[in-house]
């Protein structure tokens, strides 16, 4: 058994005030050179909370789903599984060419969250797996969800948990504010990391885009890692503003955070490796008002083509 660390102070890596749009274009080139690093780590990891996602959407057949930032594409496939028409967007062209090697069978197109290139009403459900941290601009993200989804539909977000409560990020965090390391000033400051952590800042954001039925809660598990070196790897190697607020670092206080990193790692050490809590937030929620009569007419249709089904006449 591994007990959750008490809460510890952790720095922001951000300030309340910040260039939207510089923050925005570094997120975006970052994401540009870590496609295969974040595949190769988070896909194990990040998968866990698809279910969560596509079940607090209803995700069925024939659902009209919008998959944003959507990576190498875990959840757009896990719709398409489910006999929904999916469509999946990222801002970074190498994640678009990565997604659309792994699920060939799959619509992606390089897209920015905050301007969504969709008609208004044009999907049932929009779902984004640790998109919301990654943006410059969260309340203008969620209000374009809320624009291209049809009236009733709903969306489903994630993000990381406190750190506290997440280790498998919290303890580079802690690691930075244990060195008292400053962010490099090569990373624009932007949204803080862990804002949406908050319950009621999630709330708060959905709520401001005009949802309703809003729902936030932590889904939890163990992540084993072979060690800590892999663990130091695989961050570093399939992150953006964590890995440029380590190796921007001079190589001196790089060491003092590894230093502290392997001294906060120790203690989740078990059989097979590194035993790595994880939680994660995760948010739903439904555009106000009622399917129109296409849509009613939409699901007549696909419940008449089922496979097996008799029809009159």
């Amino acid at each position: 058994m591994y007990r959750v660390p008490a809460a510890r102070s952790v720095p922001e890596m951000s300030s309340p005030e910040f260039d939207a749009d510089a923050f925005h274009t570094f997120e975006a080139a970052g994401w540009e050179k870590h496609a295969d690093g974040y595949h190769r780590f988070f896909a194990p990891i990040t998968t866990r909370v698809t279910d969560q996602l596509l079940d607090a959407c209803q995700i069925h057949r024939g659902s009209r789903v919008l998959d944003v930032a959507t990576g190498p594409g875990y959840v757009a496939a896990a719709c398409a599984e489910r006999g929904a028409s999916v469509t999946g967007v990222d801002i970074a062209s190498e994640m678009v060419k990565l997604a659309r090697q792994l699920h060939s069978e799959i619509n992606f197109r390089q897209s920015d969250a905050e301007r969504l290139p969709f008609t208004d009403n044009s999907f049932d459900a929009v779902t984004g797996n640790f998109a919301i941290l990654h943006v410059g601009r969260p309340e203008r993200a969620a209000t374009e969800f809320s624009r291209v989804l049809a009236p009733g539909g709903a969306v489903a977000l994630s993000t990381w948990d406190s750190p506290d409560r997440c280790r498998l990020a919290g303890v580079f965090a802690d690691a930075v504010s244990e060195v008292a390391a400053p962010p490099p000033a090569e990373i624009p400051p932007g949204p803080p990391f862990f804002r949406f952590a908050s319950d009621s800042e999630f709330t708060n954001l959905l709520a401001g885009a005009g949802f309703a039925d809003i729902r936030v809660r932590a889904v939890s598990f163990t992540h084993l890692v072979p060690s800590a070196d892999a663990l130091w790897d695989g961050l570093l190697g399939g992150t953006v503003r964590t890995r440029a607020s380590i190796l921007g670092q001079p190589p001196e206080t790089q060491r003092h955070i590894r230093a502290a990193f392997d001294q906060l790692v120790a203690e989740y050490h078990g059989e097979g490796g590194l035993h790595m809590p994880v939680s994660v937030k995760v948010a739903s929620a439904r555009r106000p008002g009622h399917p129109g009569r296409i849509a009613r007419r939409r699901a007549r249709q696909l419940h008449r083509l089922t496979p097996g089904r008799l029809r009159r006449g």
